[in-house]
């Protein structure tokens, strides 16, 4: 994303909605967008699998790593990293918390890892 361009973001939830060890799906602005709370710090990644498009809402989330449900491909919940297969990487999607409420990027981010 250019430093010249505004990047922007929605409101999808209060901090609260997610205790640890939850997960839940947002629609933002046309993108699947899954929300972690991993050990009190929120994660947003893509929310739809990328082996065959399943929504990654419907796996596994042990509060470290996430498990898709279709064929057991797996991500670490705090970097979207591949565990299984490692080649593959959920996107990330910048996230920001004022005032108790949860905002989202509406665009993922181009660097796998990067967060505002």
């Amino acid at each position: 994303m250019s430093s010249t361009t505004k990047q922007a973001f929605v409101e999808v939830c209060a901090v609260e909605d997610l205790w640890m060890g939850e997960m839940e799906s947002f629609e933002v602005a046309s993108h699947e967008v899954l929300i972690l709370n991993v050990d009190g710090e929120l994660q947003a990644f893509d929310g739809i699998c990328p082996h065959q498009s399943v929504s990654l809402v419907e796996g596994r989330f042990d509060g470290k790593v996430l498990t898709c449900r279709a064929h057991e491909w797996s991500f670490d919940a705090c970097t979207g990293e591949g565990i299984n297969p490692k080649a593959e990487c959920l996107r990330r999607f910048a996230l920001r918390i004022e005032g108790g409420k949860v905002f989202v990027s509406t665009d993922p981010s181009e660097e796998q890892g990067e967060t505002a």
